[in-house]
């Protein structure tokens, strides 16, 4: 198991979309958390002039550059046949899977800590709150938040069979259902894996949408179960 675990994170050591993605989720956040903190830029919505640390999906968007790191994990042994020859070299698909799913949660887990932090300080510090307790309250929910998109990402990278498709589906998505379907089936939008994230970082804009905090955590929890768990029946099942 041990081999298994080091070949995994040997793999996504050398994949260029995990340090480009990484790159671009710290240079992102820290942006953003810098736009948030002096409020220079104010962007126009439908309620008028509004802050940058007020667009909860503007806030939440580096998350979805993050998730390429666990999407080309497991979406790129669809390439030229890796697939293959991974579970030739582990016939055991469930202890294979298993370590790829392992290396991915705690890559995700450990990579979002320096990816989020300095815009967290330096939105928590021109607010003039950096006491110890809501900083790091504000972190484990980032965490958390970033850990369970990037297993949503990784489970339905399996089941496209391509990093493409679930990084395009889940940064499209969130536009088009609260913009288009958020006043017409509200009930069915909150339930989604982008506004569940929203709510339970406490970043949703529309009281419509919104779950409170702990619910928002339950579905999203539960989204990443369902794309994991499906993902690893296909790979028993089905892939070869």
């Amino acid at each position: 198991m041990s081999e298994l675990l080091i070949a995994e994170l040997t793999k996504i050591r050398t994949l260029p979309a995990t340090w480009i993605a990484f790159a671009l989720t710290v240079l992102g956040n820290a942006v953003l958390g810098i736009l948030a903190a002096t409020d220079l830029v104010r962007v126009a919505s439908a309620n008028g002039e509004v802050a940058v640390g007020q667009l909860g999906a503007l806030m939440l968007a580096p998350a979805y550059v993050f998730i390429a790191i666990a999407v080309f994990a497991a979406g790129t042994e669809y390439r030229g046949g890796q697939l293959r020859i991974s579970l030739a070299a582990m016939p055991d698909r469930t202890r294979w899977f298993g370590s790829k799913l392992a290396v991915s949660a705690v890559v995700a887990l450990v990579a979002a800590i320096p990816a989020v932090l300095p815009g967290l300080l330096v939105q928590h510090g021109a607010a003039g709150d950096l006491a110890f307790s809501s900083t790091a309250k504000d972190l484990l929910a980032l965490l958390a938040g970033y850990l369970l998109l990037s297993l949503v990402g990784f489970g339905f990278a399996f089941l496209a069979r391509s990093p493409v498709t679930p990084l395009a589906v889940l940064f499209i998505l969130p536009m088009l259902a609260s913009t288009a379907l958020g006043n017409l089936l509200p009930q069915f939008v909150k339930l989604l894996p982008h506004e569940a994230t929203l709510s339970f970082l406490g970043l949703s804009a529309d009281p419509a949408t919104t779950l409170s905090r702990a619910a928002g955590l339950l579905v999203l929890i539960g989204w990443a179960l369902l794309f994991v768990g499906t993902a690893w029946t296909l790979i028993v099942r089905r892939d070869s």
